[in-house]
This record gives C-alpha cells, structure tokens and sequence, in this order.
C-alpha cells in the first residue's frame, strides 16, 4: 500500500484520533469519520478531510480503519443495515483497532471474505501516549498476505507489530489476556497506594521503592505517575472501557470452560467503581474508590 492510498477512519475518540492524525502526517488522504462534530473539528484543523459517510467512503477508499468504544458500535458499523461491508468495493481492506470479541472478528471476516473484502482484527496496546507518539502494539489476526500489504501503514501507527495467526479473531485473544492482567494490576497498585497512605507512608515513597522491586510495572507506573500522583482521573482509558474488555475476557474464558476466580472478583470490584460514578473516569480513579471505602470503615469504627 503506496502513500497515494485512500483511508477512512472511522472511531476519532481517545486513540483515533492520534492514530488518525499520525497517517495524515505520513502523507495518506484520510477521511475522518465521528459521531461528535467536535473530534471531527480537531482532526479537520489537523489537515484530515471530513463530511463523508461511511456508507460512501466504503465505494471510494482503499482501507477503512476503525476504532470503536464497544462490539455493538463495532458490528453496526460493519454488519448493520447500509454499513460498511454492504456498501463496500471488492478491493477494500478492513482493519479494526477495536477491543471486540474474538467471535465477532471471524464474523466480520467471513462477511467480508464472501464479497472479496480483506479483513484484518488489529487490536492495540499502548495507552493515548503511545497513539500520539506512533508506538503501539499491534496485534494481527488474518490472513499473512493481507498483513503484510498492510505493514506500511501499521508501521505509520506502532513500533511493535505482531501477526498472531491467520484466524481473525487471534489478536484480540492476546488483547483480552492483556486487559484481564491490567485489570488485575489496577486494582492491586489501587490498594497498595491506598493501604500505605493509611498507615502513614507517603505514596511518592511508595513508588520510588516498590519501581525499582518486584512490586514494579508498567501500569503501575502509568497509574501511579499519570494519574494518582496528579490527582487527575481524565481518562485515557476509561473504568468503563477496563469493565467492557473483562467481561469480554470472561465471556472468553467462559466458551472454553476456563474458570476466573480472580477475574469475576474483578468484575464485581469494577462494577461497583461504576456505580459509584468513576465509569467515565481513567481507570486509575478506583483508588478513589478504595481510598473512599476505607474513610467509610474508619467513620463506622470511629462510632462503635
């Protein structure tokens, strides 16, 4: 694919839209597409062309690329009435970003498998930071021929690129695992913060020891340094999306009969986080959480 190909992207929220920006400084022609006027402003002022229905873009581009919040956008947009595949041109190349089923990328490649359509599920690591920077992780799943057509433009968009398997839905089984595992980092660096603030030790001393001990890691880092130490929850991945991909790892787990003990504990801790209002905050915000409960416990003891 030439730097002369036509793209529509489609999903200009958190990682979108960096990542649709970095092909127009790439030198690609990319047709933005979003339901909020606003993210289309943003990516218009940043050189990308607007104002063109999926429904067109799939007679007129080389590759639509999506990344969408959840597998219900993800399915209407391909597979719904006057969507994408129905419209679209027997040379066109799909790729979703989307954190979406594993079941639902084989759907979405068989449909377009059957009017000539190429089909990849690419779906991407790397937090808002590294959709900015060009440095995610991207996990492939589909056919090798169409993976390597399409490198050029996923080197535009990640440093890490692996093709996982010829089957679709292969990516997004490794991405699954890698949001089940953030999912339990969150909720452990939450508690660890929390519980050593209470017993009176600072959270920045926490970090400077535990990041250079076992109890390091990545999200840590990123939880801790981004968003804790700031106290500023401004999602860049938010509790909702965190609860979202769980419940698709659970679903996952549940068709090949794998038990989650610590996973369904999860589910419930993140269920509440939304009930309490922290949904459409960062993830990290379930310290808030923790930190709020154990106010409570001590406001009860205080009392008895």
């Amino acid at each position: 694919m030439s730097n002369l190909s036509k793209i529509a992207f489609i999903g200009l929220g958190n990682m979108g839209l960096p990542m649709a920006i970095n092909l127009v400084k790439a030198g690609y022609e990319v047709y933005g597409v979003d339901t909020i006027s606003e993210a289309e402003h943003k990516f218009s002022q940043a050189g990308g062309k607007i104002g063109v229905a999926p429904a067109i873009l799939a007679k007129e581009v080389d590759i639509i690329m999506t990344s969408l919040p959840t597998p219900q956008i993800v399915e209407k947009v391909y597979l719904g009435e006057n969507g994408v595949i129905e419209n679209a041109h027997p040379l066109l190349t799909i790729i979703d970003f989307s954190t979406i089923s594993p079941q639902l990328n084989e759907n979405v490649y068989t449909v377009s498998k059957e009017k000539g359509i190429d089909y990849l599920g690419a779906p991407v690591s790397g937090s808002v930071s590294g959709a900015v920077n060009g440095t995610l992780t991207i996990m492939v799943g589909g056919e090798k021929s169409v993976y390597e057509k399409s490198l050029p433009v996923l080197h535009v968009l990640g440093d890490n690129i692996f093709h996982l398997g010829e089957s679709a839905g292969t990516g997004t089984v490794i991405k699954l695992l890698n949001n089940l595992m953030i999912g339990f980092y969150t909720e452990a660096v939450a508690e660890t913060v929390a519980l050593g603030e209470q017993m009176g030790v600072d959270a920045q001393t926490i970090y400077d020891v535990l990041s250079v001990s076992f109890g390091q890691s990545r999200i840590y880092e990123r939880n801790y340094k981004g968003y804790i130490a700031r106290n500023d929850f401004n999602p860049g991945f938010s509790t909702n999306l965190l609860l979202k991909d769980l419940k698709l790892a659970k679903q996952m787990a549940a068709e090949v009969g794998s038990p989650l003990p610590i996973g369904d504990q999860l589910i419930d801790l993140y269920t509440k986080a939304v009930e309490k209002g922290y949904g459409p905050q960062d993830m990290s915000a379930v310290y808030l959480m923790v930190k709020e409960s154990i106010e409570e416990n001590n406001l009860v003891t205080s009392k008895n």
